[in-house]
């Protein structure tokens, strides 16, 4: 190096990459999210709360059963889960369906709406004992026009996901027989003279 020559400058020091931020990733993404300890909602990020208008002491630290329309579709659909997750050929935990819900509170209090629900158990041996959820508001393009029974709303739920007479029955636990009853009603209350239209109208409703 030549007498009185500068220093080289010091290589610039390597990129840091921003540490990841799962709180904020919880709080803020574009779909509703729970988690969930036996059947109790501890935690809830800011769209759940906005598609149940709800306020977090709503919520966090309650039971699911408030987000139901009664306490035998809240007490059936737990039934479902565990039976369905239980069943599940690679014990992955997971479970979706499409569900009618209820706003907690708010403007909208008592409102009842369609809703993609779908979540895992993080042990598939106990599907109750902790979970997360998502949560997708289906009133934008599924709206409830017509008024049903819970029992209805279930098999509605169900003729959707494209389910038998059988299979719904043996989801419920009630006989082919009951459902077809069902499927009957729900029919005539939308103007249906076929399964498949029933299922359009639910599906524009």
């Amino acid at each position: 190096m030549a007498p009185n020559a500068p220093a080289p400058a010091p290589a610039p020091a390597p990129a840091r990459t921003p540490a990841l931020d799962y709180r904020t990733a919880f709080d803020l993404a574009p779909i509703g999210l729970v988690l969930s300890r036996h059947r109790l909602m501890v935690d809830c990020n800011e769209q759940a709360l906005a598609m149940f208008g709800a306020a977090r002491e709503d919520m966090v630290g309650r039971s699911f059963e408030l987000l139901y329309p009664t306490h035998d579709e809240f007490e059936r659909t737990g039934e479902r889960i565990a039976a369905r997750i239980a069943a599940s050929l690679n014990a992955s935990g997971w479970y979706a369906d499409e569900r009618v819900m209820k706003r907690l509170a708010g403007a909208h209090a008592g409102e009842l709406f369609w809703c993609h629900v779908s979540g895992r158990a993080l042990d598939p041996t106990l599907p109750h004992a902790a979970g997360i959820w998502s949560f997708e508001d289906l009133s934008a393009r599924r709206r409830i026009g017509v008024v049903l029974t819970p029992r209805e709303r279930e098999i509605a739920a169900l003729l959707i996901e494209g389910l038998t007479s059988k299979l719904i029955g043996r989801r419920l636990g009630v006989s082919p027989r009951t459902v077809d009853v069902y499927r009957a009603r729900l029919m005539k209350k939308h103007g249906a003279a076929t399964t498949p239209e029933l299922v359009h109208r639910l599906l524009r409703a």
